[in-house]
């Protein structure tokens, strides 16, 4: 069972229609929701951003930074819906991951006992203390 991660804390998973990796198969209000990974082409999935409510990115791990990049440019090229970000993150990356454009990250049961909710928490801040900010001072 996942744990997701929001700005207030940790929550249980709300999803209910299912995660695909085939953009066809969604579809209206309860389509499935599209599991990408960091290697995905977004161009091939620029027509279809409107019809997809849920995007899930994997992180295969937290070292790669390719997810941050095509969570920036989903949201660039316009879409709306919630993005999710999974796989291998720690705490100390939930500010850049909001401010790439996540909504939202998921975690396994393992991952959120070794990562409490408070370590979430603790970034959850993530409009302020940034380097951005104390600069513009």
């Amino acid at each position: 069972m996942s744990t997701l991660v929001r700005d207030s804390g940790f929550h249980p998973e709300d999803w209910p229609h299912g995660f695909t990796e085939n953009p066809r198969e969604i579809a209206g209000e309860n389509g499935a929701a599209l599991d990408i990974g960091p290697e995905a082409d977004l161009a091939a999935l620029s027509p279809r951003l409107g019809a997809i409510r849920l995007i899930r990115i994997a992180f295969p791990s937290f070292s790669d930074g390719r997810g941050f990049t095509l969570a920036r440019q989903l949201r660039l090229a316009g879409y709306r819906g919630r993005l999710r970000a999974a796989g291998h993150l720690i705490a100390d990356q939930y500010a850049m991951l909001r401010r790439c454009g996540f909504d939202e990250v998921e975690l396994t049961g393992p991952e959120a006992r070794r990562q409490p909710e408070a370590s979430w928490l603790l970034r959850a801040n993530w409009r302020s203390h940034d380097y951005q900010s104390r600069l513009r001072g």
